[in-house]
């Protein structure tokens, strides 16, 4: 978001805006990790129902111009949201460096000593590692103790290096990766592991935003990304990585929901259910505002996917 959430108002005026939109929704708000915030700021946040605060390296992806350059300056403000029982969302990368022969294929392994780091110093803070597109990534939130958990997109499910290599509307960051590591998420997905949950990170940019010299990272999923979990599960299935077994709904009720609800500490809704239909919908090519004067182009555009209708 242009500008950055630093402030608590502004997380409250924008967590209005979005219940306005839709009223029945629980929204769990975050700040940006940012030199604006303190000690102070995590308290006052705390206090106000705030639940975590999100940090992006300075310029690895979109709208993170003002990152983080260094995690040692806010280590005070770490020890403050371990007390006040604050998330610790990590966008996993490391800038891009020719120096260090650091490019967009190897930036989040790059990262994850740091958030070994951050967790051996802060072992009481509870971190997710967002968007895991790694085996390395993967490993990594394992090795870790209970604090630490990790989310896996709907579209990291899908894709490799060379689907967005062609494609703008599948480039985001951290970039998609090998075969290897698109097996080792779809199996995370079904293994039970309650470290890990399904985490969108849909982002809705403009066709005119994902053209031209400078492409926008990100894919838009959100209408269908229970769907795409399920289509990503039957491929895995159908290319041998997985076997049909292997999928159980007690372990996708974990992956869609609870194990997400459980870290977070977010109340659980008795009653609810989600009814999923094979090939029950066809992704839409195009999505447009009110107006006409917003375009955006779907993940799997033009394809079939399994239907979501909750109950």
């Amino acid at each position: 978001m242009v500008p950055p959430i630093t402030t608590v108002q502004h997380a409250l005026d924008y967590k209005k805006r979005l219940q306005a939109i839709e009223p029945n929704v629980n929204f769990l708000m975050s700040l940006y990790l940012h030199q604006d915030i303190t000690p102070e700021v995590v308290k006052e946040a705390a206090a106000a129902g705030i639940t975590g605060i999100k940090s992006y390296p300075a310029g690895v992806t979109t709208n993170s111009s003002a990152g983080v350059v260094s995690y040692e300056p806010f280590y005070p403000v770490f020890e403050e949201m371990e007390r006040q029982n604050m998330v610790l969302n990590l966008h996993g990368e490391v800038p891009g460096s020719k120096d260090n022969d650091i490019t967009v294929l190897n930036a989040e392994e790059a990262f994850l000593p740091t958030l070994k780091d951050l967790h051996k110093r802060f072992p009481k803070l509870r971190i997710i590692l967002e968007h895991c597109t790694s085996a390395a990534a993967i490993e990594a939130v394992k090795s870790c103790g209970p604090t630490v958990s990790a989310t896996i997109t709907a579209h990291h499910l899908f894709l490799i290096v060379d689907d967005w290599a062609g494609d703008p509307h599948s480039f985001c960051k951290p970039v998609a990766k090998t075969p290897k590591d698109r097996e080792a998420l779809l199996k995370t997905v079904v293994s039970g592991d309650q470290k890990f949950f399904l985490g969108t990170d849909s982002a809705p940019h403009p066709v005119i935003n994902k053209r031209g010299d400078k492409v926008a990272a990100g894919v838009f999923t959100q209408p269908h990304a229970v769907g795409y979990v399920l289509s990503a599960l039957e491929q895995g299935i159908e290319r041998g990585v997985l076997k049909a077994e292997d999928v159980t709904e007690e372990k996708l009720r974990g992956f869609l929901g609870l194990n997400g609800r459980k870290f977070y500490g977010a109340e659980d809704k008795k009653g609810e259910k989600v009814v999923l239909r094979k090939d029950g919908v066809k992704v839409q090519s195009l999505l447009k505002n009110a107006d006409g004067s917003v375009e955006v182009v779907p993940f799997r555009r033009d394809q079939k996917t399994w239907s979501a209708e909750w109950k």
